[in-house]
Formats: structure tokens, C-alpha cells, sequence
């Protein structure tokens, strides 16, 4: 676990991430993150963004529903 202190930034408050936790999370500048809400009540701070993840599964199903018709594109 990491400790993080919540400290002023300009007219707002913050955190500055670690290099060790920026490392990990394969982070640069200017990249984004989401914060998400657990079932729990708990919160989750990630680079990986559910509405893209929802975007990709439907397209996934749409692939493998219209295969045969991309494989003739394809081509």
C-alpha cells in the first residue's frame, strides 16, 4: 500500500503519484486516469477506462457476429 498526502495545487487540492506507482501503472505525462466507484463504496484509481473496455466488447461480438462478411473485406 502507498500513502498518499493530499496537498494544495493552485486553487485546488491533489496528489503526486510516485514514480515506483507511475512506473507500474505505465504512466506519462499527460496521460489520463479514472476514478471508479466499488460496489464496496471503496475507490479505484486506474489508466483503464470501463467505457472503452464496453465500446470494445461490442464490437468484439459484432466482429464474430459478421465474420464471414469482414473476411470477404478483407481481401
Amino acid at each position: 500500500m502507498t500513502q498518499l498526502k493530499v496537498r494544495p495545487f493552485g486553487n485546488s487540492l491533489g496528489v503526486v503519484l510516485p514514480k515506483d506507482v507511475l512506473a507500474r501503472l505505465k504512466l506519462r505525462s499527460g496521460d489520463s486516469l479514472h476514478l471508479t466507484e466499488a460496489p464496496d463504496g471503496s475507490m479505484r484509481i486506474t489508466p483503464y477506462d470501463p467505457a472503452f473496455e464496453a465500446q470494445m466488447r461490442l464490437a468484439q461480438e459484432g466482429m464474430g457476429k459478421f465474420r464471414n462478411a469482414l473476411r470477404k473485406l478483407a481481401k
